[in-house]
């Protein structure tokens, strides 16, 4: 017997002996990313509360033109049904907090954590003040009301004294009495930020009890130490994980979510490795370490235990810029001495095994997205994008857009049972062929020309792919610029 275990249930059973492939029996299909495609919630912290899954992240906007232009809103899902996203509404307006009633500055980043008395607690930073703010509600994705600032026992805010360094990115963990909050943001050049910090917190959620201590060095301040190559940069988050506390941040290089753990909150950190590159560097079971297979940028995420199972939660970016981020997840292993090995970039990170290998799939579910010109980093006329039509907050399926020569979009991973055509929908100014692949490099098993049109048109062909678990890897080569709507994946015509 073969299972894939999703949380708590099972939801790729036994393997048909009479016919080759998994019986499915979850209600949806989760993808990445996990929230519809026009949604753009990048920064995820996640969090199980009552038998859901709760993320709350920053908000931006389909084309916008700065990060985190939106109020925080939040999505969640039952813990068994990770497919199934609901819309909460927006938990709390940039306008609430006393410094912005006119709403020129943005919420960055935010934390959520469970405080002595119950309730929850919303820690954020304004983006043009150094100071921690924080907002309350009696229920995870209620209406958070503005409490107060983070001081010290004079009433001086944390990020205005003297010694302090400038607040951002706040993180918090609640034990007990105490709130341990991480903040910081180091950029290469500038001596003046030298690392994270951990700042102990009362009772109150608002008053420092324990001074502000590094945990974790900028690059400025790495060399010879174990986090040289890797130091912090932002996107401070903490996680326990039985008597271990993980700190997940974003190092210097940017794509990468790192990790550093100890068997204390304010102390010993010690630096172990990288969680997830959403470019997919140092991955090489499948390609070079080396090879980026998306284009990245910054990155910001946590883990989160999910039933049996931990996640990493991260984003990506989309529409050729820096400022449309939207979440993904996958799935990571964790041996018995509590080391994370670094998870792969999948289309199907949420859903506990492969999707399935029929039916009709939209082309922004694509993990994998390059040219034969290689870069790590989001920007350039001639690289191919996520994107989508219409305005910010119209609800229109995305796409991929600006296909041009030797573009490739890549999905993983499919259980393919007795597949024998496929079909693709395209748009634009092209002519040429679209190549199928099963293998980031490997020999071509459809192909399918494409013409110039100005409106979505079908295209079908028959495809000699073998069964089994693979991805699946689409390469335009002609003249143009294309678009992809969809893939079908058809067991007969």
């Amino acid at each position: 017997m073969i299972v894939w275990k999703n949380h708590d249930r099972v939801i790729f059973c036994e393997r048909n002996k009479i016919k080759k492939g998994w019986y499915y029996s979850m209600k949806k299909q989760a993808f990445n990313p996990y929230l519809p495609s026009w949604e753009y919630i990048p920064d995820g912290e996640p969090y199980v509360f009552n038998g859901r899954v709760y993320v709350y992240g920053s908000h931006d906007f389909y084309n916008g033109y700065v990060f985190c232009m939106g109020d925080y809103v939040c999505w969640s899902a039952p813990v068994d049904d990770l497919g199934n996203w609901r819309y909460e509404g927006v938990i709390y307006k940039k306008t609430q907090d006393p410094e912005n009633p006119d709403g020129t500055m943005c919420l960055y980043a935010p934390d959520v954590t469970v405080g002595p008395d119950g309730r929850y607690y919303l820690f954020y930073v304004l983006d043009k003040l150094p100071v921690v703010s924080v907002a309350v509600c009696d229920t995870p994705a209620g209406k958070y009301e503005f409490l107060g600032y983070v001081h010290d026992k004079n009433g001086v805010r944390l990020g205005e004294r003297e010694t302090d360094e400038p607040q951002f990115d706040p993180g918090v963990l609640t034990e007990g009495d105490k709130t341990y909050l991480y903040t910081g943001a180091c950029a290469s050049g500038d001596k003046s930020r030298t690392g994270a910090f951990v700042t102990v917190l009362g009772s109150d959620m608002l008053t420092i009890e324990e001074e502000p201590v590094r945990v974790v060095p900028g690059c400025e301040y790495s060399e010879g130490t174990g986090f040289e190559g890797h130091a912090f940069f932002e996107a401070s988050s903490i996680r326990k994980r039985g008597n271990t506390y993980y700190f997940i941040y974003s190092s210097e290089v940017m794509h990468e979510l790192c990790y550093a753990v100890s068997d204390n909150p304010v102390s010993g950190f010690t630096y172990q490795g990288v969680i997830v590159s959403n470019c997919d560097l140092g991955i090489d079971s499948y390609k070079k370490a080396d090879r980026p297979v998306a284009y990245g940028a910054n990155n910001h995420g946590s883990m989160v235990q999910i039933g049996e199972d931990w996640y990493i939660f991260y984003h990506r970016h989309t529409n050729g810029s820096w400022y449309s981020r939207q979440g993904c997840a996958e799935l990571l292993e964790i041996d018995d001495k509590g080391n994370v090995k670094q998870a792969e970039i999948t289309s199907c990170g949420l859903n506990g095994g492969p999707l399935r290998g029929e039916g009709e799939y939209p082309a922004y579910l694509a993990c994998h997205l390059y040219t034969d010109k290689e870069s790590v980093y989001v920007g350039g006329d001639e690289f191919p994008k996520v994107m989508q039509d219409g305005r910010d907050g119209d609800e229109e399926i995305g796409y991929i857009g600006n296909i041009q020569n030797s573009a490739t979009a890549g999905f993983k991973y499919f259980d393919i049972q007795g597949v024998r055509r496929i079909r693709i929908t395209t748009r634009g100014y092209a002519d040429g062929d679209i190549e199928v692949r099963n293998e980031i490099d490997g020999e071509v098993l459809a192909k399918l020309h494409i013409v110039y049109t100005n409106v979505w048109e079908d295209y079908e062909t028959e495809i000699s792919i073998p069964d089994g678990v693979q991805p699946l890897y689409f390469t335009f080569r002609g003249q143009g610029n294309a678009s992809l709507k969809s893939f079908a994946l058809l067991k007969e015509a």
